[in-house]
């Protein structure tokens, strides 16, 4: 029932904020700003709802954060509205879709006016039409209060003790999904496809989104989930336990960096503009950790306490993000 609330509530989103502003004149879209995000950025407890507070307070103008679901799904979202568009701005792309998003076309270039803050190994886009504004590593989030071991590495998962004990995302709809295959891709390289299929029988279930298969998680219905070495620190903050723990592998992890870009069609680049400067000050950065549950991108936050729980990857492994998602065309489930 709640998944099917949240999706009617998506699509009606996307028609009201079509609607709205095509009727708006030009000097009322000027003052607003439309960003499209997934769902974990926009929903009550994410980031959405004190950055539009704070977007409104620093430049007086009106922040519209507009769900697509998961971030697998911006770009083809802004695609399909050139002709008639509505964004000035998608949020949530990772690196992983770096290659997608230039070969769209539909991003413009622009230099944050906070980019000397930014961690430099997060300026991966020498186009600058990807701003980083968050980052973390893909991994295993284990429940220690189960009965299964912990896994050591990737191949310890191909094992019978795992049968059907791990959920994993979509890889044609999440972006984490997407991530995994990058992992796995990056530690297999040429014997992916065999790893892939001992893999299968270990998989519960490739749910369609991030927030849905960690919900099933999170609900007991697996010991073991993809997520991020950032995911434990929630738990220790709002759930006051630690029994959930990021699976540190010795063979190593790959970044996942979430980005911003505005669009060429954007009806209000300023606006966009605005925005992008906005998601990378001290100030909007500051709201990330306890929000997006990810580390900040800019260099001047301190993390809070709870991030001790958030182990960072010993060993990051480079992302073949091209071979990936054209792998993924050809996976079965």
């Amino acid at each position: 029932m709640k998944k099917t609330f949240s999706l009617l509530f998506t699509l009606l989103g996307f028609c009201s904020v079509f609607c709205i502003s095509c009727t708006k004149n030009k000097s009322d879209r000027n003052n607003e700003v439309v960003v499209y995000s997934y769902d974990s950025f926009v929903d009550e407890w994410g980031p959405g709802p004190a950055l539009t507070e704070l977007f409104k307070e620093k430049t007086g103008k009106t922040l519209t954060l507009v769900s697509v679901g998961d971030g697998a799904n911006l770009i083809r979202k802004a695609i399909s509205e050139k002709k008639y568009p509505v964004a000035d701005v998608i949020c949530g792309m990772d690196n992983n879709m770096l290659s997608q998003l230039i070969k769209s076309g539909i991003a413009e270039a622009y230099s944050s006016a906070n980019k000397t803050k930014l961690f430099e190994e997060l300026l991966i886009d020498e186009s600058d039409t990807f701003t980083p504004y968050d980052y973390s590593y893909f991994t295993l989030i284990w429940n220690s209060e189960s009965d299964l071991p912990a896994p050591e590495s990737l191949e310890d998962l191909t094992k019978d003790i795992y049968r059907k004990k791990i959920i994993l995302m979509n890889p044609k709809t999440s972006t984490p999904g997407l991530g995994f295959v990058t992992w796995a891709l990056a530690v297999y390289q040429d014997n992916f496809e065999s790893y892939w299929e001992r893999l299968k029988p270990s998989i519960l279930t490739m749910a369609p989104s991030w927030s849905t298969g960690y919900g099933l998680f999170t609900n007991g219905e697996a010991p073991l989930v993809c997520s991020y070495t950032t995911s434990p620190a929630y738990h220790v903050e709002y759930d006051e336990t630690d029994k959930f723990k990021a699976l540190i592998f010795e063979h190593g992890h790959i970044m996942q960096i979430e980005g911003a870009s505005l669009l060429k069609a954007a009806p209000n680049k300023e606006g966009g503009k605005e925005f992008i400067d906005f998601l990378t000050s001290d100030e909007a950065q500051a709201i990330l950790p306890k929000t997006q549950w990810m580390y900040p991108a800019n260099k001047n936050v301190h993390l809070p306490e709870c991030f001790n729980a958030a182990p960072k990857a010993k060993k990051v492994l480079p992302s073949p993000s091209n071979t990936a998602i054209e792998k993924v065309e050809s996976l079965t489930f």
